[in-house]
């Protein structure tokens, strides 16, 4: 099948390859010296982002990764702690550049699919702590949750954490990478996810199919200084509306669409719940991630990888049980049928008694 079919790439919505239309915008682009604020399609770009979560100013940035760090180093000074979920991009996928660039302190708390209780974080947090304790000063929360699956955090329990951080002085941090497919997914406005957190980060290079591209989000003051920190950290940027104009182009044609991609994930979970229940509860399945529990199974979730390469579908093996599968807007529903099949082929054989 490899070699006559297509590849699917269910690896990561960062796959995504730019339209011949967002292309097209691309090219097109009125550009300038981003350095010197003087690239018009860059500072429109940040603008609009800005307003669609109701803060003040936004800072245009070559990874979601760099616009979590920026923002989380506006928040935390060196020494102090930053908390978040034990499985949060921010702990397991950034390389430890919180402590590595900012000298900034973590610990995490350990929840179901990720999601938030804000009674289990304030147990947690421990602010004011004295000159002998590190204190607690910022929460990052993820949503949607990565590694829970794509899960959707509750908005009642950000509410109530963000009322009783403000309490007690703490910050709140978004990671927002997918929050556009939980703005779709839950019916939920972007400026209601926007209004209870002091600093937000967005990826456009994922469900939104932008090549390149994130964004750190907050108040004035804060990303005044983090431009300076971007810069610093090497990522100065020159006629960068080039990209700009992608983003500018996905917020205004592939949001809404990310239902497709969630209705996929749905189609792929069921399958795979069909062929092996032990893999994955359909019901939690909210967005356009599919994580499969292969423990189980008689392979392990790296063979099982190479196994379905093999076949023409890659996915991704992130531990030795657990397995990623991510829908976006280059799979066709023909594609994702042959996904489908093929995952049902593979886990029959992967759950026959030894």
């Amino acid at each position: 099948m490899a070699d006559t079919l297509e590849i699917i790439d269910l690896r990561s919505d960062t796959v995504t390859k730019p339209s011949l239309e967002m292309r097209s915008a691309m090219a097109s682009a009125e550009v300038g010296d981003d350095v010197y604020s003087d690239d018009p399609t860059v500072n429109s770009l940040e603008e609009r982002v800005a307003e669609l979560f109701g803060k003040e100013a936004a800072l245009f940035t070559p990874s979601g990764s760099l616009a979590n760090q920026l923002s989380i180093r506006s928040l935390v000074s060196p020494g102090e702690e930053l908390i978040c979920e034990t499985n949060s991009h921010i702990a397991r996928a950034e390389l430890g550049a919180a402590a590595t660039f900012s000298g900034i302190t973590t610990r995490t708390w350990l929840a179901e699919r990720g999601l938030l209780k804000a009674s289990q974080v304030l147990d947690l947090a421990k602010p004011d702590s004295g000159p002998y304790l590190v204190s607690t000063t910022a929460i990052a929360i993820e949503n949607t949750h990565n590694f829970g699956g794509g899960s959707i955090q509750p908005i009642e329990e950000i509410a109530l954490l963000s009322r009783q951080a403000k309490e007690l002085g703490l910050f709140l941090h978004l990671d927002g990478a997918r929050i556009w497919n939980a703005h779709i997914a839950s019916g939920i406005s972007l400026l209601e996810y926007g209004k209870y957190f002091e600093t937000i980060s967005v990826c456009l290079s994922k469900g939104l199919g932008a090549p390149v591209g994130s964004l750190m989000i907050s108040n004035k003051e804060r990303i005044s200084s983090s431009r300076v920190w971007r810069k610093r950290y090497g990522a100065g940027m020159r006629q960068v509306g080039i990209l700009a104009a992608a983003g500018h182009y996905a917020l205004d044609h592939n949001i809404s669409r990310l239902a497709d991609d969630h209705i996929k994930a749905k189609k792929l979970a069921q399958v795979c719940a069909n062929a092996a229940p032990s893999t994955i509860n359909p019901d939690f399945v909210e967005t356009n991630i599919v994580g499969l529990d292969l423990s189980q199974a008689n392979v392990s979730a790296l063979e099982f990888a190479s196994s379905a390469k093999q076949k023409g579908l890659l996915v991704s093996a992130l531990g030795k049980s657990y397995l990623r599968l991510v829908t976006h807007m280059d799979i066709t529903d023909e594609a994702n049928e042959r996904a489908g099949a093929i995952l049902q082929e593979l886990l029959e054989r992967a759950f026959v008694l030894k």
